[in-house]
């Protein structure tokens, strides 16, 4: 890959983190509950916000782990240990971000049935979490065969 492709991919990420980021922080302000209430009942007072910022740092951590993957390639390291050790994070990161959004519907459907309309969040989160899965299994796959790339590269290297 070249380099101003890896660039352009790291440019990318860093868009969509800025993206996510100002998404969390500006969201709560739109809900019909909070547009009277001040910043500190907003952040403070919900208990939800506070676990989907809890798990939004998994998606974070994720997304710095693909930026570190690309400098990797970029640098012409991709069949190295960092590199597997990157896409690693990022599978146990997508696994960790599918059971909290699991634990988010769970919240929907024992709390919030009955009391508001939980159509649209439990489509949302059904979505989140297939994409979730979808990355942490593109992971480790790319993950299992950059490991096997990276043993039989050090095999090599010591018989010769």
């Amino acid at each position: 890959m070249r380099k101003g492709s890896t660039i352009l991919l790291q440019v990318v990420i860093v868009l969509i983190g800025i993206g996510a980021l100002a998404l969390l922080l500006w969201e709560p302000h739109l809900e019909g509950r909070n547009v009277n209430a001040t910043v500190f009942q907003i952040y403070f007072n919900d208990p939800f916000l506070a676990y989907a910022y809890t798990g939004s740092i998994a998606f974070f951590v994720a997304l710095y782990q693909a930026f570190q993957f690309l400098g990797y390639v970029g640098n012409g390291e991709v069949f190295s240990q960092r590199s597997v050790k990157a896409l690693r994070t990022i599978k146990y990161c997508a696994l960790l971000l599918t059971g909290f959004l699991l634990g988010a519907e769970a919240y929907f459907f024992i709390v919030m049935s009955g009391k508001d309309d939980i159509a649209g969040g439990v489509m949302m989160g059904l979505l989140l979490i297939f994409v979730s899965a979808v990355v942490a299994t593109a992971a480790a796959v790319i993950e299992r065969a950059l490991q096997s790339a990276v043993d039989l590269k050090s095999e090599n290297d010591l018989t010769v």
